[in-house]
């Protein structure tokens, strides 16, 4: 391994033949070869981003925002309109441990910081917080879940490192 980067040899020899076999199938399509896992699941997230980035102009989407939910990689993927949604889902599990742990910290982490944000901001809502206040407490939320969403899609290219909690801390510092 070189920094955060894996080559297969860092591939635990139990996994190591499942993620050749997927490597070869998913060459061409936008699943990664060398994480097998896709940007697309990204887009759950890019989602409620938007919505969490028009609350301080609008702040009855908090409704729409307090609507969405996770999803695991599988779920979302079932439910998309992916062209290789099957392929990304037997994909995810042959995902070596090597990506997987940090990419699922990665998303529980995500998962936290949008759903506290989300309940944080319909209860500032609901006590008339100040407007600049709200919508600052609005943007720490919104970057700290970009910042989430940039190191999965590192893991997906490639990267083995997961953001450690005191990093996600200090971006929100609210």
């Amino acid at each position: 391994m070189r920094g955060d980067r894996v080559d297969d040899a860092d591939i635990p020899p139990e996994e190591l033949a499942a993620y050749i076999e997927y490597r070869a199938k998913v060459q061409g399509t936008n699943i990664s070869a060398q994480s097998l896992l896709a940007t697309d699941y990204l887009n759950l997230f890019n989602e409620i981003v938007m919505l969490l980035d028009m609350l301080p102009d609008m702040p009855d989407m908090i409704e729409d925002c307090k609507e969405w939910q996770p999803k695991s990689y599988q779920e979302h993927f079932a439910d998309s309109t992916f062209s290789d949604r099957q392929l990304a889902i037997e994909a995810y599990d042959r995902v070596p441990s090597i990506y997987k742990k940090p990419f699922e910290e990665t998303l529980a982490q995500l998962n936290s910081v949008l759903l506290a944000g989300i309940n944080r901001l319909d209860e500032e809502i609901a006590a008339g917080i100040e407007p600049e206040l709200f919508a600052e407490h609005v943007r720490a939320i919104s970057r700290t879940a970009q910042a989430l969403m940039d190191w999965a899609n590192a893991i997906i290219h490639g990267s083995n490192r997961a953001m450690d909690q005191a990093e996600i801390d200090g971006m929100l510092n609210l």
